[in-house]
């Protein structure tokens, strides 16, 4: 069960979200912030686990200090909802706030998921790490998944930008999740990161089973549905799509392979086997080898990349850099997305 979206007594969670984001947040500075908190009514928890209507600041530490200029605390948080700690439980009480939150706010500037790796190198619940922007200067309105349900965070933009902007530096696994951003005035100046490139196969399995595992319970809670191809570069026979990937709720994966390469010895099946494919592909044999890995939190990641990668590898794929993420992928709605923790080319 989820709790109602009711930080403050009697107060909806989209006028509570407007009042923060029109408060004084006086420069993030230790009196500014302070202040924040009696403004909005709400005493400050800097310590234990939160429960609904909690409001907690969070100073800058040492590890944060090259990212602010005169801030003390880099955001305010409060979490608006509690649910089942199971995914779908987590996911769906996102997606109760996001929808109560678009209706008032207006399409988020940009979305998309953390990954493994939170702001500030925080830690990311494990069922998934969606975020919402509402993109402002100097401050910004986020919904952000947090450990015990959806979190509204009211933070300073720069310290965030200039942190995301250092993780750009090319080094493996260096950015996780992914990012989607819409042409919209609030991301006017907006400068994103450089990605990275996977440069062994044990390197691009891991990135996929990350990937895997969170994202059907990710789309069901930003309420995006994605169709992905990736491709193989062959040696004299081109780029085939080699893998579709229907990332809903549930998710699924098929394999172009040739049955003499016996698709099956990998981990494919075929539509009697998971006959819920069958929504995404009618066609019994085009394509004809599928996985179905389910709904939030039921994914078998680190099966599933394993498939894919030793399909590809037979498929004669040299290595990670000639797995090839097709662009289609990056359109979703409104939303420009860069899939960063994939480590792959696009094309």
């Amino acid at each position: 069960m989820t709790d109602p979206h009711t930080p403050l007594a009697g107060e909806p969670l989209a006028d509570f979200a407007q009042r923060l984001r029109a408060a004084e947040t006086g420069g993030w500075s230790a009196d500014g912030a302070r202040a924040l908190v009696e403004q909005l009514g709400r005493r400050d928890r800097t310590a234990g686990g939160p429960s609904a209507g909690d409001l907690r600041l969070r100073p800058v530490g040492p590890s944060e200090e090259r990212y602010v200029e005169k801030e003390a605390y880099l955001e305010l948080a409060v979490t608006v909802a509690t649910a089942a700690p199971d995914a779908a439980g987590q996911a769906y009480a996102f997606r109760a706030a996001k929808d109560e939150l678009s209706d008032a706010l207006g399409e988020p500037s940009s979305m998309g998921s953390y990954g493994t790796l939170g702001p500030y190198h925080g830690p990311t619940p494990a069922w998934g790490a969606p975020f919402l922007r509402w993109r402002g200067a100097p401050d910004t309105l986020e919904l952000r998944a947090g450990h015990h349900g959806p979190e509204l965070v009211l933070g300073p933009t720069a310290p965030m930008e200039a942190w995301l902007w250092s993780l750009g530096h090319g080094e493996e696994h260096a950015i996780s999740g992914f990012l989607g951003t819409r042409r919209c005035p609030a991301n006017a100046g907006l400068s994103l990161p450089g990605r990275w490139a996977a440069r062994s196969w044990e390197t691009a399995t891991d990135a996929l089973t990350a990937f895997f595992a969170t994202l059907p319970a990710e789309c069901a809670a930003l309420g995006i549905a994605k169709v992905m191809r990736i491709y193989g570069r062959l040696d004299g026979a081109g780029a085939p799509c080699l893998f579709d990937i229907d990332a809903d709720d549930p998710l699924m994966v098929a394999s172009y392979a040739e049955h003499d390469l016996d698709p099956a010895s990998f981990g494919w099946g075929t539509v009697a086997e998971h006959p819920r494919s069958r929504d995404t592909w009618p066609d019994t044999f085009d394509p004809r080898w599928r996985f179905d890995a389910g709904g939030p939190g039921e994914p078998p990641a680190r099966a599933l990349a394993e498939t894919v990668v030793a399909t590809a590898r037979a498929e004669g794929v040299a290595g990670p850099e000639d797995l090839l993420l097709g662009s289609e992928a990056q359109d979703v709605g409104a939303y420009t997305v860069t899939y960063y923790g994939l480590g792959l080319a696009v094309v």
